[in-house]
Order: structure tokens, then sequence, then C-alpha cells
């Protein structure tokens, strides 16, 4: 599937180390959260995580797109109220340090 993206549009990707007793530590020592976003606005206008099973994948990266970096805070209690698999804590470390690279950007 090819995407397109505005001139306005940046990528940014944050990393966290997972818990050793879950699936994806197997496959990665860490998770990574990748996102698309509006260099103005701050808007998520994309996203993609590296958690070992689709569902979780599609479940976060539904959470996080359109979600604005301005307001990660939004993001953040959808996940701790809606995601309970074990990666929590790394993909909201991993958010957040998306967002300290677009807040070194301004």
């Amino acid at each position: 599937m090819h995407r397109t993206f505005g001139k306005n549009d940046i990528f940014l990707s944050g990393y966290a180390k997972l818990p050793s007793n879950i699936t994806a530590r197997k496959l990665y020592e860490e998770i990574a959260v990748c996102i698309v976003v509006d260099k103005k606005t701050g808007e998520i206008r994309d996203a993609e995580c590296t958690l070992s099973t689709m569902l979780g994948r599609e479940f976060v990266n539904d959470i996080i797109i359109g979600c604005n970096l301005r307001d990660l805070d939004r993001a953040n209690n959808i996940l701790e109220n809606n995601y309970h698999g074990s990666a929590q804590k790394a993909i909201i470390t991993a958010l957040k340090n998306c967002k300290k690279k677009f807040d070194a950007l301004d």
C-alpha cells in the first residue's frame, strides 16, 4: 500500500525497552513506535509499532492516529485505559520519546 504524505509531514521514531516476559521481546529488545506528524499542527497522521501480533499493532495504531503530540496526555490516557497488554508502559515511553524529538524541532 502506497501512502501519500504532505509537505508538512515529518517522520519520528521512539524506542523503549520491552518487558522480558512477553512475546515481542523474543523478536526485539525494544519496541519501536514510528509516526508521521504534521509539523505545523502536531497531529499524528500515521503510526506503526513493532508489537508481535497484527491485532496489537492495529489496536495501538488506531489509538495513536489522530492524536496530537501537543496533547500527548490524551493518547496516553486512552492507552492506559484501553490497552492492557504487557507492553503498555514501553509503548507510552516510546511515544513520549517521539514527542521529545518533536519538541526539539521548535
